[in-house]
């Protein structure tokens, strides 16, 4: 039986459908290749239909801000899912957000701040959005989202099922979710306090992040997750010599080197090996095996 072309096999859908769609441009490594389709569902009832009728052997690759990943130069095989403004919503309530996993970690953080609510400054620290953070279990500064979160609504082809926080047994950058299910909405637990002082501990950690971390440069967040044990691993790239390391336009930043960024016309494949050298080095300097927090997807060139 000769097989049809995958995108006469995608049910129709009221989103947008995109084929051979650059993805590069708009990651912040700003680097990697196409999409052979992607689709940008309406709402969830889109996204649900999309998930129930594509073949099993489709491979379903989502993505949110893609801050923290990189693009293969080869691009993504199958369908690419990207969430946007059908899922963007975020709603206040009396001690809680609930926000679409389109939103972005920074705008919950800021409007929860707005309105007086306490305990989510730290999403200002985390680049990217709501889905992506559920997703991996995202932290910063001593919090994650494990820490405060009540409920996450993931589509997956059967419908929308809505779990509790135990439900998706979060372990550190990590959270089981369903065969194919993609968050689209959370609720996030806060506590109602003075709003000025919530503003003044979001506008430290900005500042802290700012201090710290190469935020202006083409970079995907921290690199390597941190190890068991005392020493983080920016410590051990410190220590086995890679700040500032190279290769083409790929670069360890000076400022924080557990960054990866891209000065200027770097390809995926050398921000990839770029890492990839880092975690040689501090393997044959500490004995310490880093394992890549960024994701990275998508084929070689």
């Amino acid at each position: 039986m000769v097989e049809r072309p995958l995108d006469t096999r995608i049910p129709p859908l009221r989103g947008r459908i995109t084929e051979g769609a650059a993805l590069g441009a708009s990651t912040w490594f700003r680097v990697g290749g196409q999409a052979d389709i992607l689709i940008r569902p309406a709402d969830a009832t889109d996204l649900v239909t999309l998930l129930k009728h594509l073949p099993e052997s489709t491979p379903v690759t989502v993505i949110g801000a893609a801050s923290n990943m990189i693009i293969r130069d080869g691009g993504i095989a199958g369908v690419t899912i990207r969430l946007a403004r059908g899922f963007a919503d975020v709603t206040v309530e009396a001690d809680g957000i609930v926000a679409g996993a389109a939103a972005l970690d920074v705008t919950v953080a800021e409007t929860a701040a707005a309105s007086g609510l306490g305990g989510l400054e730290f999403l200002v620290g985390i680049p990217g959005t709501i889905g992506g953070a559920v997703a991996m279990n995202a932290g910063a500064y001593g919090t994650e989202i494990k820490d405060v979160l009540d409920w996450a609504e993931v589509a997956t082809a059967t419908g929308v099922q809505r779990l509790a926080a135990a439900d998706l047994h979060f372990a550190y950058r990590r959270a089981a979710l369903p065969p194919r299910g993609v968050v689209i909405r959370a609720r996030l637990r806060a506590t109602p306090g003075d709003a000025a002082a919530i503003a003044a501990r979001l506008n430290d950690i900005r500042a802290a992040r700012e201090a710290t971390q190469p935020v202006r440069a083409r970079t995907g967040g921290s690199t390597f997750k941190n190890p068991p044990g005392a020493r983080k691993a920016w410590e051990l790239i410190d220590a086995a010599g890679c700040r500032g390391l190279r290769i083409g336009s790929a670069q360890v930043s000076e400022k924080h080197c557990n960054f990866l960024i891209n000065t200027g016309g770097a390809t995926a494949a050398q921000v990839e090996a770029l890492g990839e050298d880092v975690r040689a080095r501090v393997r044959a300097t500490t004995g310490i095996d880093l394992e890549w927090e960024i994701r990275r997807i998508g084929r070689p060139a």
